[in-house]
């Protein structure tokens, strides 16, 4: 069944098969979002007098009915069903007759799918918001208990300055602070109604956009009828760019993981259960979780790109090319949710070693600690960094931990600045409103 296709006319399979593509394994994480698009558009009929209360009672009571079908998972798109909005609307024409043929009026497939879109989008990003703050709080919490264990610091990778496991941790708290600010953005932009733009040119029935607003809870509608259809593609890619920023900080989170657990370095460790070893080796314990989640990261970092370029030069108006939008984003949603979860387990059975600059090679550490330490005395900055250089050009240079390290300043050793970290991301999850997954 198609919803346009008319008696004298048979599209070639070798046709249907290629313009369906991977729809139908993507239409059914739409279903649910599908049917509640649908009530809300058959209750707005209902009002405005394009269906009789008792027709749009009828249907709604219908789709009611098939969306706890989809809720029990016994829902699915019949063969030779071209996709989910013609299954939706063949089952409820099936049960409640010529009734259901009147629920697509003032509609067109290309406002239904941006609205499902939307409305499937906007579930997911409060998803993965939940998964971001759960990662968020750990590493905060992990900042805060381990804010006394030093390590080095590194530029260029090489021994840089003291840092310490809190700074560290908190760092990445700190990132997915702006990582989900950006997600907020794609959320509001999520939170918009396009449907009632039709094929993206309105209609000739007195449909009301803001009451269908209001019955599935968007935030306000796009306007104007052009624009909304136009805000297919770029919806996903703004949602695309969110993703690929969360999936940067863990994979940079991941690649510093990587080389802390390496015998080289040597900073952390975990259980055995969460490393695998070697078919050869048996004095291995691969950061296997982490390396995937680097290169799941990184690949996330692709899909704005693979999103620009899929919509590059395209006029106004719905194109076919927007279908390939949904197998691009959609296992993305659920590739960052697993990388989420994984780096929480991980980083929840972290074990630290104490210790670690005490080791002779990382007593160069110390060089801007002696440094500063002679401006204080007030030897100019200049002649002090030649001191301490000569110091160390010629073998002398040492530094007694037992003096201690003296940071203050906001967002230094001494001073995470943890509670004001938690107070931006506390801002930030309230761009979501009070809507709860």
């Amino acid at each position: 069944m198609k919803l346009w296709q008319k008696d004298n006319t048979e599209v070639a399979q070798r046709i249907e098969r290629f313009t369906v593509g991977r729809d139908t394994e993507f239409d059914g994480l739409l279903a649910r979002y599908d049917v509640q698009g649908s009530i809300a558009h058959v209750t707005m009929l209902g009002e405005v007098g394009l269906m009789t209360p008792e027709e749009s009672a009828t249907a709604v009571a219908a789709l009611q009915t098939i969306a706890q079908e989809i809720e029990a998972g016994t829902f699915g798109i019949e063969p030779g069903v071209e996709d989910v909005h013609s299954q939706v609307e063949l089952l409820l024409t099936q049960r409640i007759g010529d009734t259901g043929k009147k629920i697509h009026s003032g509609r067109s497939r290309n406002d239904q799918v941006a609205v499902d879109i939307k409305l499937f989008l906007r579930a997911q990003l409060l998803e993965l918001r939940d998964e971001a703050r759960t990662l968020f709080d750990l590493l905060l919490e992990q900042s805060e208990r381990l804010k006394d264990k030093l390590l080095p610091g590194y530029t260029h990778l090489q021994v840089a300055m003291p840092s310490s496991f809190g700074l560290w941790f908190g760092a990445y708290a700190e990132s997915l602070t702006d990582d989900l600010d950006l997600l907020a953005t794609a959320y509001r932009l999520c939170n918009r109604n396009p449907l009632g733009s039709g094929a993206g040119y309105g209609s000739s029935f007195p449909l009301s956009r803001t009451r269908t607003t209001e019955l599935l809870g968007f935030d306000g509608l796009h306007h104007n009828a052009v624009y909304a259809q136009m805000s297919r593609g770029k919806t996903e890619r703004t949602v695309a760019m969110a993703l690929a920023g969360i999936g940067a900080t863990l994979a940079r989170l991941s690649m510093d993981c990587c080389l802390y657990l390496s015998q080289n370095f040597g900073f952390i460790s975990f259980p055995p259960e969460l490393t695998t070893g070697s078919s050869i080796m048996p004095h291995k314990k691969n950061p296997d979780v982490f390396e995937l989640i680097r290169a799941k990261g990184n690949r996330l970092q692709a899909l704005p790109n693979e999103l620009a370029l899929l919509l590059t030069n395209l006029p106004s108006g719905y194109h076919r090319d927007l279908q390939l939008t949904k197998e691009i984003l959609f296992p993305a949603l659920d590739e960052l949710k697993q990388c989420l979860q994984m780096a929480h387990l991980m980083l929840s059975n972290v074990e630290i070693r104490g210790g670690i600059l005490e080791e002779e090679k990382y007593k160069y550490v110390f060089s801007v600690e002696a440094v500063n330490a002679l401006v204080n005395q007030g030897i100019p900055f200049r002649e002090a960094y030649r001191q301490v250089g000569n110091d160390i050009e010629a073998g002398t240079f040492g530094w007694d931990l037992s003096k201690g390290l003296h940071h203050t300043h906001e967002g230094s050793l001494g001073n995470l600045g943890t509670e004001d970290i938690r107070a931006r991301m506390n801002e930030v999850l309230g761009a979501f409103g009070n809507r709860q997954t």
